[in-house]
């Protein structure tokens, strides 16, 4: 039987669907304060946009591409207890009058506190309630670790040099330290020690090499997931190359999925329970493109009850003999009566 150690997940994670409208307007609903507030218009082209309260709200990173921080002073202004505040900023990327948008959004613990665990000294917003937490540092350029706060090891890092033109780096524990994939691309896994040294991350810190995507000398961040039993899961599944594709058991009703092949080229693939909102499921977006929402019957797949399920057999989620990794977090568990389920 499905269970969590969090009884109310959309007090840590939640998508929240908006309306751009070129104007100030406060977006309500998410459930939460956020800590981390990832963007992208469901309408039309534009960027996927990233923010942080680590950062600062006025600061921004695209998932799609390689470019440094930039700075938006007119975007998201504040957030509160159940959301964010847009500013006027009408471009396409944040809030376009007659544009629908997606924001996903994740619980740290506001701008952070300071973290020397690792030979780098870091910045750490974390929550360990529900195993996220956002890091910041300065690198050197040299082999080194960072301490990340989680407490346990983490099960995916994103990295991102913030002055640099580089990659976003990710390490995913089903393709262990030698190897990583690039959330900006659609490459293949590649193997190399020059990203996290061979070394797989620990309760404390995060190993980095010698290499500009996780270890540029400058100022970096990194947005750390540790698995938190019912809520989140972090793993890898075989696909089978037909229709009736492979069931993924998280634990938990899905929320919100991606996934991304391991071994061949293919992009990143965002899921979500908002888009169009229940089961069956063939809205997408990808994080390694600024293409507006997908739809196609050829991608449908199902959010179920205790996992999801991939009713394709598109090579975008399921070649045939091919591995597909995945990270996931999970709506509330709820009981007959209409309450939240408690753990058990």
């Amino acid at each position: 039987m499905a269970y969590s150690t969090i009884p109310k997940s959309t007090s840590y994670f939640n998508t929240k669907l908006y309306s751009g409208t070129g104007a100030i307007q406060t977006v309500s609903g998410v459930g939460f304060e956020p800590s981390m507030i990832w963007m992208k218009s469901r309408t039309n082209a534009g960027n996927h946009q990233v923010t942080d309260q680590v950062r600062g709200l006025t600061k921004y990173i695209r998932p799609n591409a390689t470019n440094a921080e930039d700075t938006k002073t007119n975007a998201i202004t504040a957030v509160n207890s159940d959301g964010f505040v847009l500013g006027a900023d009408s471009s396409n990327d944040i809030n376009a009058s007659g544009q629908t948008y997606a924001s996903w959004n994740w619980k740290a613990n506001g701008s952070g506190s300071a973290n020397s665990d690792g030979s780098i000294n870091s910045t750490v917003s974390v929550d360990t309630t529900s195993g996220f937490s956002i890091v910041s540092y300065t690198g050197t350029g040299s082999n080194a670790t960072v301490g990340h706060g989680l407490g346990v090891a983490p099960s995916m890092i994103i990295t991102k040099s913030l002055v640099a033109t580089q990659e976003w780096c990710v390490y995913h524990k089903s393709l262990g330290a030698t190897k990583y994939l690039f959330l900006n691309e659609t490459s293949a896994e590649q193997t190399g020690s020059v990203y996290w040294q061979d070394t797989a991350p620990t309760s404390s810190v995060f190993s980095i090499g010698a290499s500009g995507p996780t270890n540029s000398t400058s100022a970096m961040i990194a947005y750390c997931f540790s698995e938190i039993q019912g809520f989140s899961k972090f793993g890898l599944y075989e696909a089978n190359g037909n229709s009736d594709g492979p069931f993924i058991y998280t634990g938990f009703k899905p929320a919100f999925v991606m996934i991304k092949a391991k071994g061949q080229t293919e992009s990143w693939y965002i899921l979500d329970n908002k888009r169009p909102g229940y089961n069956t499921n063939n809205y997408y977006l990808n994080p390694n493109t600024t293409s507006a929402e997908g739809t196609s019957t050829t991608l449908a797949n199902t959010l179920c009850s205790n996992g999801f399920k991939i009713n394709n057999a598109d090579t975008s989620m399921n070649t045939s003999g091919q591995g597909y990794i995945y990270m996931a977090f999970g709506q509330p568990i709820v009981s007959t009566n209409g309450d939240i389920a408690t753990a058990r």
